[in-house]
């Protein structure tokens, strides 16, 4: 199943708290991606805030995969977890109903 993860910084932290995490952060994320796990991995263009897409089996297995992340185990970030299928509307074009005009 593929989850869509929208990072979140914890309100109130000094950015250079971040600092000493973020090459650790860097190479857990590699390992993720190297695994298989983590698929795509994005930065919003309005917020400096990160955009995952992983694969896992459930979102209970999403989260515990991104609690391993060094900026989410010092509590300096959370993700919001959305669990995604596929678009179902293509199958209209192919119903029987498409084709009589």
């Amino acid at each position: 199943m593929k989850i869509l993860a929208l990072e979140a910084e914890s309100p109130g932290i000094e950015k250079g708290r971040f600092k000493p995490f973020l090459k650790e952060e860097a190479l857990k994320i590699w390992e993720l991606y190297q695994n298989g796990t983590l698929r795509e991995l994005y930065f919003s263009a309005e917020a400096d805030s990160a955009i995952l897409i992983l694969e896992c089996s459930s979102i209970q297995e999403a989260e515990s995969v991104l609690s391993v992340l060094p900026l989410v185990r010092e509590n300096l970030i959370s993700f919001q977890l959305i669990a995604l299928k596929p678009y179902p509307g293509f199958k209209r074009l192919f119903e029987e109903e498409a084709f009589k005009a």
